[in-house]
């Protein structure tokens, strides 16, 4: 029998695969381990290869399109309605749901991100991952400090400002005070470590084309600039700017039925990082709106002081946000650059 199309469900050490005919049956389902997943792959006639958009999977779709298969990525949400049963969740199911979902003709797929964009978005992680770090760090020094009546001011600058008069402070053991001394060298290499972060990020967005076009835009900064060139592989596989904003979850959720709209709160759906970087450049969108005087201020932002008048400070940035997401993909999908009199052209 032909196979056309090949579920496969991804994990670490063990791989389960389901194979289909072009009629859509199951000609044969396997769970491998990495080695033997590996040499059965090997030996695999050019098909369609599906797997779930999670962990390694992008690097598996490059692996399967550099050996000529048709490499699919799909959202779990999307796997789900295929599996047989809820209950009965296990590698099987799962690889067979998927090998189902790919056969779909409305299906859509995530697209495959290159090395390059991976690497970047490696050090965005990382980036986020020692902040948190700082964070708990400070936190812990501050909540012990307290057990000895002394408490730091809540300001993380104020804290570390603290740290080197605390290590010397008489108030302290001895033992206390050594802690104090470990933290701030601990701080201080997390400092280094944010700014190398910094640096391959700041060189990516000098770079990248597209992330210096979406730096014209008041409100999109170097992190923003750079986490969207690397997480968009091509703008043009979404339809238009509102697809593009719905894929970052930044339009209502929707529960309409017989021919009435209903919409809610924003969805909150895709890329998580990439959508509070948005909603945090609308903040000082907002703020560079407000202060501008009325006689100077352009199109946008009397759009977005009429919004902030209407619905208040959240949602307008949410608004800001949505507005922002729809102008990068506009110039990533037309590779053009930022034009604040395009409207104007457009409406003659």
């Amino acid at each position: 029998q032909h196979i056309t199309t090949i579920g496969i469900d991804l994990a670490k050490e063990v791989f389960a695969v389901c194979a289909l005919d072009s009629t859509g049956a199951v000609v044969y389902g396997k769970v491998l381990k990495r080695d033997a997943f590996i040499a059965w792959a090997e030996q695999l006639p050019p098909c369609a290869v599906a797997m779930e958009a999670c962990g390694s999977a992008h690097h598996w779709g490059r692996w399967f399109a550099a050996r000529g298969h048709a490499a699919r990525l799909i959202a779990a949400e999307f796997v789900q309605p295929f599996r047989k049963s809820i209950a009965a969740k296990n590698d099987r199911n799962d690889a067979e749901a998927i090998a189902i979902a790919c056969r779909q003709p409305t299906m859509r797929f995530v697209a495959i991100k290159s090395v390059e964009q991976q690497s970047i978005l490696a050090w965005h992680r990382m980036r986020e991952g020692w902040k948190e770090e700082r964070t708990a760090l400070l936190n812990r020094v501050r909540g012990l400090l307290g057990e000895f009546g002394i408490w730091p001011a809540r300001s993380s600058d104020k804290l570390i400002r603290a740290l080197p008069g605390l290590s010397e402070d008489e108030r302290l053991p001895l033992g206390v005070r050594a802690m104090v001394l470990e933290a701030r060298e601990h701080l201080a290499d997390l400092h280094a470590r944010l700014a190398r972060c910094d640096h391959e990020i700041t060189c990516h967005a000098q770079t990248d084309p597209g992330a210096k076009r979406m730096k014209e835009i008041t409100g999109i900064g170097t992190l923003t600039a750079s986490a969207a060139a690397a997480t968009v592989v091509d703008a043009k596989s979404y339809a238009c700017g509102r697809q593009f904003a719905a894929w970052l979850g930044l339009v209502p959720r929707q529960m309409s039925s017989g021919g009435k709209t209903k919409l809610g709160r924003i969805s909150r759906r895709g890329d998580a990082y990439l959508r509070s970087l948005l909603v945090q450049g609308a903040k000082s969108a907002l703020q560079a709106a407000l202060r501008q005087p009325p006689e100077k201020t352009n199109r946008l932002q009397r759009w977005i002081v009429g919004v902030y008048g209407r619905v208040g400070y959240h949602k307008t940035l949410v608004a800001i946000a949505n507005k922002h997401a729809r102008m990068i993909w506009a110039m990533l999908a037309r590779e053009e650059s930022y034009d604040p009199g395009a409207w104007q052209r457009l409406s003659m």
